[in-house]
């Protein structure tokens, strides 16, 4: 399965600026065959902690977005949003997984970024999901949870592809790739990391997106620094050759 990640900058606080921005890059993806386009962590608005002024209901516009354009593209669009449910009284950092036929899969981050007091802002979700596409499991997580094996472990038997949307910053760049390399490694699968570019009121972000395989080897990268767009194949029979010649996974004790 033919996959895109795309590494972009974010009109800060501005979704339909950015929405505008990523629909040519959507539409270019498509173009080639891609059946999944991966954008950022909160793609439409930046990481902002402003939550009250930026988050919106489950159908808002930015969920409308991504359903909107795999409907038109005829394949699947990934990234998060922040959304309010009108039960809760914080919103979430929910990662958005649309389909081609009006599919809506999510996933709330587990691990809000304390650092910066997003556990203030956004309350955390309490469960993971994995979503079978065309024979491939793929698990979703955000940005922080990339710090917890914990949050991979669990899952990793009935995952193929873990999907990693970020705005991890630039100062720890060294940090975010070797973490994905690790979870790639420790869970024999394939590890998509999707992070954002530009600068933000506060923080200047790399971007370094990657795309490992279950052995931990890099298949494709962006270029630091810039906007981008990586293709890279997802094969669920590598997964299971990985797994069967170095079945390191058996002797897992949790």
């Amino acid at each position: 399965m033919q996959i895109a990640a795309i590494q972009h900058d974010i009109v800060w606080e501005d979704p339909q600026a950015n929405h505008t921005r990523l629909t040519p890059l959507i539409a270019q993806a498509a173009e080639i065959g891609t059946e999944m386009v991966v954008l950022t962590e909160m793609y439409a608005t930046g990481f902002s902690m402003n939550s009250e002024a930026i988050a919106e209901p489950p159908e808002g516009q930015s969920v409308t977005f991504l359903l909107t354009q795999a409907r038109k593209h005829g394949l699947w669009i990934a990234g998060s949003v922040p959304i309010r449910d009108k039960q809760e009284e914080k919103p979430v950092n929910r990662f958005v997984l649309a389909g081609p036929d009006g599919e809506n899969h999510h996933y709330d981050k587990r691990y809000p970024f304390s650092y910066a007091q997003e556990n203030e802002y956004y309350r955390a979700g309490d469960k993971a999901i994995t979503v079978p596409i065309n024979g491939i499991r793929y698990t979703p997580t955000v940005c922080y949870d990339l710090r917890f094996s914990d949050a991979y472990w669990p899952v990793a038997l009935d995952t193929d592809c873990y999907l990693v949307v970020a705005n991890w910053p630039e100062s720890r760049r060294h940090h975010w790739k070797t973490l994905l390399v690790a979870r790639a490694i420790e869970n024999q699968t394939y590890v998509v990391g999707v992070n954002r570019v530009g600068v933000d009121p506060n923080v200047s972000y790399s971007g370094d997106s990657l795309v490992i395989d279950p052995l931990g080897e890099i298949v494709a990268e962006c270029p630091p620094g810039m906007e981008a767009t990586l293709i890279a194949e997802i094969d669920p029979n590598k997964v299971a050759e990985t797994r069967e010649k170095f079945p390191f996974m058996n002797d897992r004790k949790s």
